[in-house]
Order: C-alpha cells, then sequence, then structure tokens
C-alpha cells in the first residue's frame, strides 16, 4: 500500500510539471517587446545624430575664427592651439556610436531586399556624409571595417588612407544618387525629406559636389569631373531642400544645449568675425548677435541688458586668456570681458534651433567657384548671388526675430564690397561660405583649409601647442590610441604624427 501510494505520488507530480511546463514559452515571452525594428527607423537615428555637440566649439568653430573663449581648462583649444583629447574626441564618439553604426545597420539589413532599395540609397547617401566629416575632421580614419559588429564581428577595425576613403565616398555618393527611383517603395517615415526622392537626389548629388571640390589642390582634373557630374545630376537650390536636423525642448541642439548651460557667458563672438560682418554692412549681424551691455558678470547677462543693434556689437580679440580678456575689455571701455557679443541663445543658439548640415547656400557657393574655375557651365555671378542670398533667408528658419526683410537682403546685395568680382572670386566665394557655414563648424573648418579663405591672421596667443599658423586636423581619441594602438600607428606612420599640425591628405 505504501509502495502504491508512493508511486501515485511520483505519477502525480510528473504529471505537473509536465502540465506547468506546457504553456511555459508562452508564460516567458514578452508579448509587447519588439524582435524587430523597421530599419527606417535606424536610419532615422542616424540622422538626428549627425547634428553636432558643443565641443565644435571649442575647436572647429574658434580654429575658423567665429566663436571663442577665454577660458583653459575643460575648454581649452582652439582659443590657445593646444591639443584637448577629451573634447576632440566627441565628433569621433558621436558619429562612429550612431550614425556609422546605424547606417551600415540599415545597409546590412535592408541590401538583399529589393522593395527596401530606396532606404538603401539614403542610407548610403547618410554613411557618405559622416565619413565625409570624420576623415575631413581626423584624416585616416577606420572605413571600411567600421560598424562590422555583428558580421563579420571586427572590433579593432584598420584605418584606411583619406584617398581610399574618398574613392568609395564619391563612388557611393554617385551610385546611390543615381539608384533613387520614385517609382519604387518611398519611405514616408524618413525624417529628414520623408521619402521624398527628388530631395534625396538632390542631397546626394550636393555631398558629392562638395567631395569632388575637397579635391582642388590634390586633383584638380578630377575635382572637376565630380562637380561637373553633380552639376548634371541636381543639386540643392533652395531652403526647403537643406539638410537640416531640426531638435525641440526634448532632444535639443547640442550647442544650443552647451550655450543656454554651464558655458552660457563663457562663448563670445570673435573680433574678426564682428568686425568683417560690419564692415560690410551686413544684415546678418542683427540676426546673430547680442551684446549685453555693460555686464559685469554671468548673472547680470539680463535681457534688459540685450541689444541686437550691429552698431554697438564687439567682438572679443583673439590670443587672450581670462586675465588678457579682461584688460583688453578695460582698454575698449567695456565693463568685463561679459560685455563682449555673444551669438544670441534666445534665437540662432536656442536649445529648439535647426542645425544647417548642406544647404542650398553651401552649395549654390561650390558651383560658384566651379564655374568660376571654368569647370561648369553658367555664370558665377548667379551662382554666388544665389548662395548669398539663400543664406540672408535662412536666417528667418532659425527664428522669427532673426529674419531679414527683402529690402535688407538686396541692399546688402547691391553693395559694392558685396557685388561679384571676378578678380577676386574665389575670396569673396569662400569668406561667404565661411558666413554660411556659422554654427556649422566642421564644414566651415573643412572649406577654410581646403580654401585658404577667408583671410584670418593666427591667434596670436604665446604658448601654442603646434608649430604652423593654425590647427590642420584634429587628433584621435585615448580610447583609440590604447585598445587599437596598433591600427592608430600604421596610420600615423603613413599619414604623420597624431597631432594638431598634420595635413590631411586633400590639405596640401
Amino acid at each position: 500500500m505504501k509502495k502504491i501510494l508512493k508511486y501515485s505520488f511520483i505519477l502525480f507530480s510528473f504529471l505537473f510539471v509536465i502540465s506547468c511546463d506546457e504553456g511555459f514559452d508562452d508564460l516567458n515571452t514578452n508579448k509587447i517587446s519588439p524582435t524587430a525594428v523597421n530599419p527606417v527607423f535606424l536610419l532615422n537615428n542616424a540622422i538626428i545624430g549627425t547634428s553636432f555637440g558643443g565641443s565644435t566649439l571649442v575647436y572647429e568653430i574658434g580654429i575658423v575664427q567665429q566663436i571663442v573663449t577665454p577660458n583653459s581648462g575643460v575648454l581649452t583649444g582652439a582659443n590657445f592651439n593646444q591639443d584637448n583629447r577629451d573634447v576632440t574626441q566627441a565628433l569621433w564618439q558621436g558619429y562612429y556610436r550612431n550614425t556609422v553604426r546605424n547606417t551600415k545597420d540599415v545597409i546590412r539589413t535592408v541590401q538583399n531586399d529589393p522593395s527596401r532599395s530606396n532606404l538603401l540609397q539614403m542610407a548610403r547617401i547618410i554613411k557618405a556624409y559622416a565619413f565625409m566629416v570624420l576623415t575631413d575632421t581626423y584624416g585616416d580614419v577606420p572605413y571600411f571595417e567600421a560598424g562590422e559588429n555583428l558580421e563579420p564581428q571586427i572590433f579593432l577595425p584598420k584605418y584606411d588612407a583619406q584617398q581610399a576613403i574618398y574613392t568609395d565616398i564619391i563612388k557611393e555618393l554617385t551610385e546611390a544618387s543615381a539608384a533613387l527611383d520614385a517609382a519604387k517603395t518611398i519611405e514616408t517615415a524618413d525624417v529628414l525629406y520623408a521619402g521624398n526622392v527628388a530631395q534625396w537626389k538632390r542631397l546626394g548629388y550636393s555631398l558629392l559636389l562638395r567631395a569632388g571640390m575637397r579635391l582642388t589642390k590634390v586633383d584638380a582634373a578630377q575635382a572637376q569631373q565630380i562637380a561637373q557630374r553633380a552639376f548634371q545630376g541636381g543639386v540643392i537650390e533652395a531652403n526647403a531642400d537643406n539638410f537640416v536636423v531640426r531638435h525641440d525642448a526634448n532632444y535639443q541642439n547640442g550647442i544650443g544645449g552647451t550655450l543656454n548651460g554651464s558655458e552660457a557667458n563663457n562663448y563670445y563672438l570673435t573680433e574678426p568675425f564682428v568686425n568683417y560682418l560690419k564692415s560690410t554692412n551686413d544684415p546678418r549681424l542683427k540676426s546673430i548677435a547680442v551684446r549685453y551691455v555693460g555686464a559685469k558678470s554671468g548673472p547680470e547677462q539680463t535681457a534688459a541688458r540685450a541689444n541686437t543693434d550691429p552698431a554697438v556689437q564687439v567682438g572679443m580679440p583673439l590670443g587672450k586668456d581670462n586675465t588678457g580678456a579682461i584688460a583688453a575689455a578695460s582698454a575698449a571701455g567695456l565693463a568685463s570681458f561679459y560685455d563682449y557679443s555673444q551669438v544670441d541663445r534666445t534665437r540662432m543658439a536656442k536649445v529648439s534651433a535647426p542645425m544647417f548640415l548642406v544647404t542650398a547656400a553651401q552649395t549654390q557657393l561650390l558651383l560658384a567657384e566651379a564655374a568660376q574655375r571654368g569647370w561648369i557651365m553658367g555664370s558665377a555671378a548667379d551662382f554666388y548671388n544665389r548662395g548669398v542670398r539663400r543664406h540672408l533667408e535662412q536666417m528667418a528658419l532659425y527664428d522669427a526675430k532673426s529674419a531679414l526683410t527683402e529690402m535688407e537682403i538686396s541692399t546688402y546685395l547691391a553693395s559694392p564690397t558685396v557685388v561679384y568680382d571676378a578678380a577676386k572670386g574665389l575670396e569673396q566665394i569662400n569668406t561667404q561660405y565661411w558666413i554660411a557655414s556659422f554654427l556649422n563648424g566642421p564644414e566651415a573648418f573643412a572649406n577654410f583649409r581646403r580654401s585658404g579663405f577667408p583671410n584670418l591672421t593666427p591667434n596670436p596667443f604665446p604658448g601654442k601647442g603646434i608649430t604652423g599658423s593654425f590647427i590642420r586636423r584634429l587628433t584621435y581619441p585615448n580610447s583609440e590610441i590604447s585598445v587599437n594602438g596598433a591600427n592608430v600607428q600604421e596610420a600615423t606612420s603613413r599619414m604623420g604624427a597624431d597631432n594638431l599640425d598634420t595635413r590631411v591628405w586633400w590639405d596640401k
């Protein structure tokens, strides 16, 4: 009897376990956790990730002498022409971890799916844009093996020569722009153009034009060929087609976040930038600048002191540390260095301000240079006037209070200092490009190195950490040196020392 009871208990337990195991998988499956993501949303993350952070204020925007800080420590950079790898790594990490990774994931996911052909081409274009920024900033970088952390798994990618990177970028932009097809699936969830194929084509060919013009000093014949190809393909002409990342209170503009946060009182418009705009009666100065007249401290930079009148704007001289800026302000009759002009953080540099990455203004100015060089058909003066006009009109897209009237625009374009003069066309075009790229530090920095304009006087700070007149590239992150050191060494043996003086391939 005891044995019967024992075996009955064992049988009951076995049946209970079986009954509990049935449905176990369903019970332990999260029915609301996604198992797959529409790859267009990965592309959206990549696009949003292209927006620059506050680190560009420390280097790129400072190198081209538009905004500078007299402070050192964590803000050391272009203000003293010194290396600060805590800052130079920011763009590298942001772009590789976000834009490169996500575009590679999109390409890997849809490359064998004909129904998502347009999405594939869009991802190729954004990937090409991201790598152009990376290689223009650092020189040789991981390219072909970058972002391959799934199949194959490559955790220590090798660095590729910039010339090889540019060859592939040009191929990618050429193929992707041509392959976009309005007869195929339209990716309406795309955050940039809502899948509009014509706009994506114009972006692709505008980037191709930019890539081609980068080669003017190293291979003029190829630069001409690529510029012609891009022009024939059709580039951005209107501000409605700009590559712009939009922000709001939740997803903030990185530069706006910096200038409205802890560094609100530490960055100032430079004397060269303010003086140039004043000397040409440029109406954009009132759209860009604010001066808190009489401010003796950060807390005194109040709305009651804010003045946007171009006549009262005073730019901070270069090469001044904190002590030097105080002395310079006193000599200029200012209350303190807090009395210098700043980019207006309630308009152009507000946290919800858009960030413009590839614009009609920039693109038309590049066409003006190509026409000036005789590389494309058309009037250099017409392209130039259209490019300058588009940036003047772009002011309204930052904030209604930055908008310029048609009278202000037409008066400026008719000014003798602005009217196109072929004898000094390259300088005029690229100086306007400098203004049109304001707050897009990486592009302003790249075009300054490529063109040599505007004619800037080197920062006179006596303790500079460079041997040349200007910083030519940013240095690699310490994380790369410590983890991927062998590949870094291989790159520097080919490219040159990992310092701020070494020139990238196209910067001859």
